[in-house]
């Protein structure tokens, strides 16, 4: 699993940075201000978790299990809810969709304290 978080990581960063560069670059024109910063809030948080997948991916090769897994998971499923709602928000203009971001947001926190667990516990 340590193999997979980190090639979920990287190809996150990659999603990350093409993400970013096309908000910067072919939504500039075509985007009110305002959705285009939720568009980049989108990109930089996935980037900060695409950085914290590789971490879990360290985690769990140092301490296989519980936590850093779920860490992972959990960072995982914070940047599909989190930057794909605001994604979708910014791209479309529903702003329904902001209902999903919080829920992605919790993820987050909680795959970062489950990889502060993950490390408390120990490794090698």
């Amino acid at each position: 699993m340590d193999r997979l978080f980190l090639a979920l990581g990287a190809i996150s960063g990659a999603v990350a940075v093409a993400a970013g560069a096309f908000g910067a670059h072919a939504l500039k024109a075509r985007l009110a201000p305002d959705l285009l910063a939720v568009f980049q809030t989108g990109a930089q948080y996935q980037m900060y978790h695409a950085l914290a997948l590789l971490a879990a991916g360290w985690a769990y090769a140092r301490t296989p299990g519980g936590a850093a897994a779920f860490a992972g998971w959990a960072f995982l499923a914070g940047t599909v809810l989190f930057s794909g709602s605001l994604y979708a928000l910014a791209l479309s203009g529903v702003r329904a969709l902001g209902a999903v971001t919080p829920f992605g947001g919790v993820a987050f926190i909680a795959g970062w304290i489950a990889l502060g667990v993950s490390a408390l516990r120990g490794g090698r």
